[in-house]
């Protein structure tokens, strides 16, 4: 096998070659810890300080509301459980989404476990929240609301102003899980009054290890890493200095190519998903249009199982997924495609193509080449199929 078609962007993508090479010196020559007072240790603060702009820039916030982290699963933790512990004393409750990735959801879990209390609203068949489910959620001991921009496996961008402004309203702090948006669309953190948000940089094609929290200023929260005083007395331990100049470089770029980044990425997606519900008994997983976010398909064939359609596909070159990279060891249905509704036999059969800088028309091709008899072939293994078939309903 030589051809590789590289389809799973939404699990990570690889390091531009602009950005490798402005990381590099930060690896050799300019190694200085930035805590230190010479000038070798000042020249790399600077970096720091610059890359902290570039991701401030693209959320339209202060610099010094931008807090590095070691990626999005610390941001997620550090927002949720630095907010639940430093205002317990206002009450004790959260709300968030059934669909949340699992860096959030185990974190509330965890918090239940400490005493909070976590309401997990519902999410219709396109993977919405119901604003009215969320407003009526809301009660006197409610402190945080938590719920992620846009999905990692269906693609689907959630009300985030709309969520934002009742927040505000009733005084209750917001965070959003921003992993998958960041690149893809545009977000004001002003605007859309959020007041933290989580982002990763492996994600925007920046190195593995890096992430970053976005807190509003004056905002109360815990520290969870204690230690030394780094990133002002917030997240302790020595900065990641080559991973951060990698972010925001990454992000930099991200941020003026994102209007072309996201008509090239809706063009291949939609010819992705047009070409897939051809097949016969495939459905869509999540919303069409500019509700879904540019590069992401997430289809389920029925009567078959997704691992088989990943082992087929990677036989023929194709990279992708069947849900969220970190739960690709487990053999439970995914929790996105069962709060949407679908039962169990259907969700197994999941598969995620996600697109990105590298992807062409001529890869969206080769896979839709590829698909259809891999599902016939793989059908005609089935017993589900054979029963179905056997029921009569062609």
């Amino acid at each position: 096998m030589n051809k590789v078609v590289y389809m799973d962007y939404a699990a990570t993508t690889f390091v531009k070659p602009e950005v490798l090479e402005e990381m590099i010196p930060y690896y050799t020559e300019k190694f200085g810890n930035p805590s230190s007072f010479y000038a070798v240790s000042r020249e790399t603060k600077m970096a720091i300080d610059k890359a902290r702009g570039n991701v401030a820039k693209t959320l339209n916030c202060d610099l010094n509301e931008i807090y590095f982290t070691g990626g999005g699963s610390e941001a997620d933790n550090w927002a949720i459980k630095g907010i639940a512990y430093a205002h317990r004393n206002k009450g004790n409750h959260i709300i968030t989404s059934k669909i949340e990735h699992h860096a959030v959801l185990h974190t509330c879990q965890y918090l239940e476990k400490q005493g909070f209390e976590v309401t997990y609203l519902d999410v219709d068949s396109e993977g919405f929240i119901n604003i009215d489910d969320l407003k009526n959620a809301i009660t006197d001991r409610t402190i945080l609301v938590s719920i992620m921009f846009a999905n990692n496996e269906i693609g689907t961008i959630q009300p985030i102003k709309e969520i934002g402004a009742i927040c505000k309203e009733k005084k209750i702090f917001f965070h959003t899980d921003a992993v998958q948006a960041i690149g893809n669309v545009k977000i004001d953190v002003k605007e859309m009054n959020i007041d933290l948000l989580s982002l990763a940089g492996h994600k925007i094609y920046a190195p593995k290890g890096v992430g970053a929290l976005y807190i509003r200023k004056g905002i109360r929260i815990d520290n969870l890493i204690h230690g030394g005083s780094q990133e002002r007395a917030r997240r302790a331990g020595t900065e990641n200095i080559p991973g951060i100049v990698g972010l925001g470089k990454a992000i930099e770029i991200a941020n003026n190519n994102l209007e072309s980044h996201a008509e090239k990425m809706t063009f291949l997606r939609d010819k992705l998903i047009d070409g897939l519900l051809k097949v016969p008994y495939t459905r869509l997983n999540g919303p069409k249009g500019d509700k879904r976010l540019p590069g992401n398909v997430n289809v389920c064939f029925e009567f078959i199982e997704g691992e088989s359609i990943l082992l087929s596909l990677d036989f023929e070159g194709v990279c992708a997924s069947s849900g969220s990279a970190c739960t690709s060891g487990s053999l439970d249905p995914s929790h996105v495609l069962l709060a949407i509704g679908l039962p169990h036999e259907i969700a197994h059969g999941s598969l995620r193509l996600t697109l990105g800088e590298n992807s062409t028309e001529e890869e969206v091709d080769y896979v839709l080449e590829v698909i259809p008899p891999i599902i016939k072939r793989l059908r005609e293994m089935s017993p589900l199929w054979e029963d179905f078939l056997k029921k009569g309903d062609k």
